[in-house]
């Protein structure tokens, strides 16, 4: 079976976040897929939009399928390199404040066409 893949790698959202987006979207067709991306008020709804953008211009690059007929098949969210920052508090302390970074995998892949026995 032919994949599209696209990798959005060191984006300055938390892991936790994206994937609330990201798990909409999985086993979705593209049209219902970026529609829903569309009207989901998150930060990292733009982000995966974009993303889905792209893997559907490299599922055409490489003829795999209609786009109306393409799967989002596999979508998950890694957790990349986390920056790291303090924050000066009272009486001469410090906290930590961690800035998370995520790496993005969406997955496209025509549908099966299995023959009926």
């Amino acid at each position: 079976m032919a994949e599209a893949t696209a990798i959005l790698r060191y984006v300055r959202i938390t892991p936790r976040k994206a994937r609330a987006v990201v798990d909409l979207i999985r086993g979705q067709k593209v049209p219902q897929a970026l529609t829903m991306l569309r009207h989901t008020p998150r930060a990292a709804a733009k982000v995966v939009e974009k993303l889905l953008r792209s893997v559907v211009a490299n599922a055409e690059q490489k003829e795999i399928g209609e786009r109306d007929e393409l799967l989002v098949s596999r979508a998950f969210v890694d957790g990349g390199p986390t920056y790291k920052r303090f924050r000066a508090r009272s009486m001469g302390r410090a906290n930590a404040i961690k800035k998370r970074t995520s790496h993005i995998t969406l997955v496209l892949s025509a549908p099966e066409s299995t023959p009926r026995t």
